[in-house]
């Protein structure tokens, strides 16, 4: 049976210093049986406890409770399980409960969540039982006592609700929220991650300034890097401040190796745990993992912090007490397996990954606030305003669109008139690239993964189009043999998938890369599971954007009917000797 978060610290000798893993629910059912072999093998690093997250809604109730249950019943993990209480159904609420205890799962972090997306462009709650997190904590303790040991959020630069309200970042307001928490039943509270130390240094002066939270446990939330722009988002989406020392050392490296980025991600986060434990403010560190192991293991090395629990679990599996931490240099038992999808890429990446998806795991969102998302995007009444967006955001007017929320990649300047070409004949697009052979792993357009190599690269591009014109052009595609695609749309709320290869379970690489001493990497893959999440996701975004509008409203019913008449498709030209071939293609047939 899984014990509780607070006593297993309490435990602890003052001189231990702890750590805990989180962990979300894969996006894909492949991608959910690999997290299974992966936490298996992080397992032996010895965690604390690890966490499992929940989807706003409830939206991944079934597989946060799957993999609850089976880091609880089948690992031995002491678990805590994410709850989210904002826009959702009671009774979904109340079941997770019954089966986490069922399952003899005791910690449950209470979380608000997202706030749903208001008809009248603000938070509007479903339920007023559950305004804030402190309402879900009482309901816990007053319906389950101390079996549920309690956890919640804290902020150590401050808690924004909205990128407006960004400027008023401040942990002194938040204070008097988190002490109401503590009061209501709360039992140990986990920070959102940051990159500056001094920050929480002085975070945690403020906690030890009131009485009620002197004694409580506070574990500071960690998250190692893995890509450049992985980073950057992070940062930006949790609105941690990056030290100064870090922007100037990103400015000096080729934020395209992935490896040095990586190797800085390391020693920023090992350098965050020197100081915490030099300044004796915590006892113990939360990693978020984002479902990958290595740059996890790599941090616990050079930090130091790998713990006598390791060692134990190492030796019960039989495995010499160093051999989990080959992890972090990727040989032995178990580094092999930790690193097959060591380059992350979004929802390009291996959908057989843990870790495929955005870098939360909490679902779609539109990336901005409600405030911030009809500033940008307006109220479009007509085709044609959607248009304009779609084309401002290819020229770089406009950084964010509902399906993207970072600028455009420098080598989608070589294709920039075929794409608007493409969206001013309505093919909306979403993500593309353009052709490339054997270019040097060092150049500034094409270039990844470090000196000496070369990388290769198929076109292809993604739309949203109308049926009429999709019935046009799938004809032509399918007479092209260079050409494959698949295509999804919605019926009845339901997603369709077709796909002019008839093999079940295709995939294409479309980006690869040949380097030094090591295996062909190959970065961005197209496949059939990937693309029908992203069917779903994509046109579940579409939905969320109509909620920012009244009902019956000119924007609600375009979006609305966009929703249902469209399709989603993604082609492949698999010429890579051709640059051009993709889009003539496509350009002389609609």
């Amino acid at each position: 049976m899984s014990r509780t978060i607070k006593h297993l610290i309490s435990e602890l000798p003052d001189d231990h210093t702890f750590y805990s893993f989180e962990f979300f629910p894969p996006k894909t059912q492949s991608g959910l049986d690999n997290l299974t072999a992966r936490l298996e093998r992080m397992s032996r690093l010895g965690p604390l406890f690890v966490t499992i997250t929940w989807g706003a809604g409830g939206s991944t109730a079934s597989k946060s409770l799957e993999i609850a249950e089976l880091c609880s019943r089948d690992l031995g993990l002491t678990t805590c399980l994410h709850l989210t209480c904002t826009n959702m159904d009671q009774a979904v609420l109340d079941d997770a409960l019954e089966q986490a205890k069922n399952a003899g799962i005791r910690n449950i972090l209470a979380l608000r969540g997202d706030p749903p997306r208001g008809e009248e462009y603000h938070w509007v709650n479903n339920d007023s039982q559950f305004q804030h997190a402190v309402d879900l904590v009482r309901y816990i303790k007053e319906k389950y006592g101390e079996w549920f040991c309690v956890g919640v959020a804290a902020y150590p630069e401050g808690h924004v609700e909205s990128e407006a309200d960004s400027e008023n970042q401040s942990p002194e307001k938040d204070l008097p929220y988190l002490v109401e928490k503590v009061k209501a039943g709360a039992d140990f509270i986990i920070t959102q991650l940051f990159f500056d130390a001094d920050k929480y240094i002085e975070f945690d002066k403020l906690l030890k300034s009131q009485p009620e939270l002197a004694e409580i446990p506070v574990v500071p939330g960690l998250m190692p890097v893995n890509t450049y722009q992985t980073f950057l988002r992070t940062a930006r989406l949790a609105h941690a401040t990056i030290p100064k020392e870090i922007h100037q050392k990103l400015e000096n490296m080729d934020t395209d190796d992935d490896d040095k980025v990586k190797a800085l991600g390391v020693e920023l986060l090992s350098s965050i745990i020197h100081k915490l434990r030099a300044a004796k403010v915590c006892r113990g560190f939360h990693f978020y993992t984002l479902n990958l192991e290595k740059a996890v293991a790599k941090v616990l090395e050079y930090s130091g912090i790998v713990s006598e629990e390791a060692a134990a679990v190492q030796q019960t599996h039989g495995i010499p007490k160093t051999e989990a931490l080959q992890v972090s240099a990727g040989k032995g038992l178990l580094g092999r397996e930790a690193t097959w999808d060591d380059f992350t890429n979004g929802r390009f990446g291996n959908s057989r990954s843990p870790a495929y998806g955005e870098i939360d795991g909490y679902g779609p969102t539109l990336h901005v606030d409600n405030k911030r998302a009809l500033e940008l995007w307006g109220s479009p009444k007509t085709v044609k305003d959607i248009t304009d967006m779609f084309i401002r955001h290819i020229t770089n007017e406009l950084t964010i669109i509902p399906w993207n929320d970072q600028q455009l990649s420098a080598e989608t300047a070589l294709i920039q008139e075929e794409l608007i070409e493409m969206n001013e004949k309505g093919l909306w697009t979403v993500a593309s690239q353009p052709a490339g052979n054997c270019v040097r792993s060092d150049d500034k357009i094409y270039g990844w993964g470090g000196k000496g190599g070369r990388v290769f690269q198929k076109a292809f591009v993604e739309f949203f189009v109308p049926h009429n014109v999709w019935l046009k052009l799938k004809p032509k595609l399918d007479e092209d043999p260079d050409v494959t695609y698949y295509e999804g749309h919605m019926e009845n709320g339901r997603g369709v998938f077709y796909s002019s290869l008839r093999d079940d379970k295709s995939a294409n690489a479309v980006t690869w890369g040949v380097f030094p001493n090591k295996e062909i990497v190959q970065t961005t893959i197209i496949e059939e599971e990937s693309f029908t999440s992203w069917r779903d996701e994509s046109f579940s975004i579409w939905q969320q954007w109509k909620h920012l509008y009244p009902p019956k409203s000119p924007s609600a019913e375009l979006i609305q009917q966009i929703y249902d008449t469209y399709h989603l498709v993604s082609v492949i030209h698999h010429d890579f000797f051709n640059e051009t071939g993709l889009w003539q293609l496509i350009l002389k047939n609609i």
